[in-house]
Parts: C-alpha cells; sequence; structure tokens
C-alpha cells in the first residue's frame, strides 16, 4: 500500500468531513429554534414570531443545500479512496446509512418544501407540523450519523467473518455501541450552542447597527438564555465523553492529556508542544494531578501512556491534542458569555453594552470552529484504526496512485472553496437584507386569516 496515496486519501476525507459538518451543526440547532418561534406565533399571534421564522427559515434553507451537496460526495469518496473498508464494514454502516436516509433525510427533505413554501397553501397548524418534522429529521439523522461513527470508535454486536468482513449479530448493540449515548448528547449540544452564538452574533450586529431592533433583542434574549442553559450542560456531557474515552480508548486520552509515560496521578496540560519525535512534551505549563482527576475523577487516576504502544500504533498526537483544547477553550467561553449576559440581564443593560455585542459578533462563527476541533479530536485520536482496534485505516483504503488522489483533492479544495464563497456571499446578502427583507408578516392575507380563526 502506497502510504502517500493513503496520506492523501485521509486528507481529502477530511476536507469533506470538515466542509460537511459546518451545516448539520448549524441546522440542527436552527431547526429547534424556528419550531419555538413558530410555535411561539400559533400561540401568541404575535406577527414578530411569524417575521423571525421567515428569516431564519431562509438561513436554514442555504445551509441545507450545502449540506445536501457535501454530503452526497463523502459518501461517493467512501467508495473510491476507502474501498476496503466498505466492503469490510457495508453490512453495518450500509444499513445505518440506508436507515438514516429512509427514516430521517427522506423526512427532513419532504417537509422541507412545505416548511419553506407553504405559508399560503396550507393552515398555519399543518405548517408547523411541517417544521416540526423538519426538525426531527434534522435531529434522528444526528441520531443515526452518531451511531455509525460510534461504532467505529467502539464497535459493538458484530463479528469478523473469517472472510474479513463485519457480520452484524445483533442489531441494538451496535445501534447502542458503549460510546453512542455520550456522543450523541455531546453532538447535539455542540449544535445547540452553535447556533446559539450563529444566531447571538447576527443579532448583536443588527443591535449595533441599531436595524431591525425587534427581531435582533428577539432573537440575542432567547440565544443568551439557551447560551447559559446549555453551555453547562455541554461542559457536564463532555466530562461523561472524557471518561468512555478513557475507558475505551485509552490511547486518545494519551494524547488528548500529552501523557507519554504510563503514570498515576498525570498533571494536567493547560499548554505545550507535544514532541513525537523525542516522545516528550515542549514547554509544559502543568497542573499536578489534573488529568488524572478529569478523566478518571481520582487523585492518583492511572493513565496509559503513549509508549505503551509502538509509534506506529499511536495516534496524531500534535492534531488531538491541541484540536481538544481549541473545543474545550471555547466551550468555557461560551459558559463565561452566558454568565455575563445573565448578569447584564439582571442589570437591564443586555442591549447596551457595545463591548458585549462586539465580543458576540466575533464568536458568531466560534461554534463551527470548535464542533470542527472536537471532530479532529474523535478522528485523529482514533488513528491508525478506522475500526478501533480492528482495522486500520492503511487496511481500508483504496489502492490508488498518489498521482490520482492528488489530482481529485486539489479538484475537491477549489470546488468546495467556489461553494463556501457562494455561500457566503448569498448568507451576508441575506444579512445584510435583514429580516423586513422576507415580507411583513401582516400581509399575509391566507396566514393572518387563520390566526383570527376566519378560516380552518
Amino acid at each position: 500500500m502506497d502510504h502517500l496515496s493513503v496520506l492523501l486519501s485521509r486528507i481529502q476525507m477530511a476536507v469533506t468531513l470538515t466542509m460537511h459538518i459546518i451545516w448539520p451543526s448549524i441546522n440542527i440547532g436552527l431547526a429547534l429554534f424556528i419550531c419555538i418561534m413558530e410555535a411561539a406565533w400559533l400561540k401568541t399571534k404575535n406577527p414578530l414570531y411569524l417575521k423571525i421564522c421567515k428569516y431564519w427559515m431562509k438561513i436554514f434553507a442555504l445551509a441545507f443545500g450545502m449540506g445536501v451537496v457535501s454530503g452526497v460526495v463523502m459518501s461517493y469518496e467512501l467508495g473510491t479512496n476507502f474501498g476496503q473498508f466498505t466492503n469490510a464494514i457495508g453490512e453495518v454502516l450500509g444499513s445505518l446509512f440506508v436507515y438514516e436516509v429512509l427514516t430521517a433525510f427522506f423526512v427532513e427533505a419532504g417537509f422541507l418544501g412545505v416548511m419553506l413554501f407553504g405559508w399560503n397553501r396550507v393552515s398555519p397548524k399543518m405548517h408547523f407540523l411541517a417544521t416540526f418534522m423538519v426538525m426531527f429529521g434534522t435531529f434522528f439523522s444526528a441520531f443515526w450519523i452518531m451511531s455509525a461513527n460510534s461504532w467505529m470508535q467502539t464497535p459493538a454486536g458484530t463479528h469478523v467473518a473469517a472472510n474479513g468482513k463485519f457480520v452484524i449479530d445483533t442489531w441494538m448493540g451496535t445501534i447502542f455501541n458503549p460510546s453512542f449515548y455520550h456522543r450523541f448528547t455531546h453532538m447535539v449540544l455542540a449544535s445547540y450552542l452553535t447556533c446559539t452564538f450563529f444566531i447571538a452574533g447576527i443579532s448583536a450586529w443588527y443591535i449595533l447597527k441599531q436595524r431591525h431592533l425587534d427581531v435582533a433583542k428577539t432573537c440575542f434574549s432567547f440565544a443568551m438564555w439557551a447560551a447559559i442553559l446549555f453551555a453547562p450542560i455541554q461542559i457536564l456531557i463532555g466530562d461523561t465523553v472524557g471518561l468512555a474515552v478513557h475507558q475505551y480508548q485509552p490511547l486518545k486520552t494519551a494524547a488528548i492529556e500529552g501523557v507519554w509515560d504510563t503514570q498515576l496521578g498525570a498533571p494536567l496540560l493547560l499548554f505545550a508542544i507535544p514532541d513525537s519525535k523525542q516522545e516528550k512534551n515542549l514547554f509544559p505549563i502543568k497542573i499536578p494531578h489534573g488529568a488524572a482527576l478529569i478523566n478518571t475523577h481520582q487523585w492518583d487516576g492511572k493513565l496509559i501512556g503513549l509508549k505503551s504502544v509502538p509509534p506506529q500504533d499511536r495516534p496524531v498526537v500534535l492534531t488531538t491534542f491541541f484540536g481538544f483544547r481549541i473545543m474545550v477553550g471555547i466551550a468555557v467561553l461560551f459558559f463565561f458569555m452566558g454568565v455575563v449576559g445573565l448578569w447584564h440581564r439582571y442589570k437591564k443593560t443586555l442591549y447596551d453594552r457595545k463591548w458585549f455585542l462586539y465580543a458576540c459578533t466575533w464568536m458568531t462563527p466560534f461554534g463551527i470552529f470548535a464542533t470542527i476541533s472536537g471532530w479532529f479530536v474523535a478522528e485523529t485520536g482514533r488513528q491508525p484504526w478506522v475500526v478501533y482496534n480492528l482495522l486500520r485505516t492503511t487496511d481500508g483504503a483504496s489502492k490508488l496512485a498518489p498521482e490520482q488522489v492528488g489530482i481529485s483533492l486539489t479538484a475537491f479544495i477549489l470546488i468546495y472553496t467556489m461553494a463556501i464563497s457562494f455561500f457566503v456571499y448569498y448568507f451576508l446578502k441575506l444579512v445584510k437584507k435583514g429580516p423586513d427583507a422576507t415580507g411583513d408578516a401582516e400581509k399575509e392575507p391566507p396566514v393572518i386569516g387563520y390566526m383570527h380563526g376566519t378560516g380552518e
């Protein structure tokens, strides 16, 4: 197997996954937000909530389209670049992906048209049902995808047959594998937080510009409540994920914490530069016993060191180490901003502190950065295994010439660059036009007729 072609295939898959994960991380939370706002409109008959729904639905549709395009490419890429992998695990992941399409994506895509274009064509209650089903579809899609990825991290409910293929023993064991519950919850909350600060950032910008203040203040207030709710819960769930990783993937924990030698009471490295060649950490800033306490909940807990296995069996240390710190750092920052927002709400100055509004504006994409960093930790920390401890990445890769992969990788980067550029252009155009560009809610005769009980 040509190691250069495997490396290029891994880079190409990393580029594809990085491109794809942006859109679900926005849309899972945005679908819930839109559903809540539409429920508020049905309950209160306040046209402000309808205006909010229509505005954010346009951004949701834009991100949904990007997610579909990048997701379809990934399916082909598994076959072209990792054909041995798909051949070995086809019965497992193929089935899970089919379930995702049939039970989640079809629901989401099927009701999306009604949600976007059905305002004057169906009753308000039927439209809300469509919005709810889109929200449910995004959530259920994450369920299946996280089940599939978690099985690759902690395979269960299967065995490897004599021909090298994975065979299902129990579907419940496969779907609800040991790391699934923690990782699924962690991912959904990450999406909610990503959306929270996505909404907060755009709303803060409107407040600073003194534009669309009715919509901006309502959305900003909602986002700050969501931040103080979701951020601490996410930190607690993250702790359970860490415990599960330490139990089932101790070498990933070693890479996250920069632990080279197996030891009791390992320190927490606030900063260091792991050097894989010298097998040590450069410029470390430590908190004694911190890593042991966090990962085992014991002062002198034992952490397995990277040196316990040969170099070829170790994770990608540098990416895993720094990716984890970026993810956790942003989570702590989100919690801090939620607390500050709560304080300003108490002082009745939530919309008046420019430094706070500017900070929220700059933090608009931070949730995306945290999600991408977390996925890098999960994937590079699993290496050199594509199915943990059962199938190596090199054994799962297709036999391709480096030139072939290099050409496709270059093409992918160019296409994705153009795609993200188009998204940014149209997204900024929507933001610049603002909620009023979606139409005045009070000028929707059929809908308002239902609001006042003149039609049912």
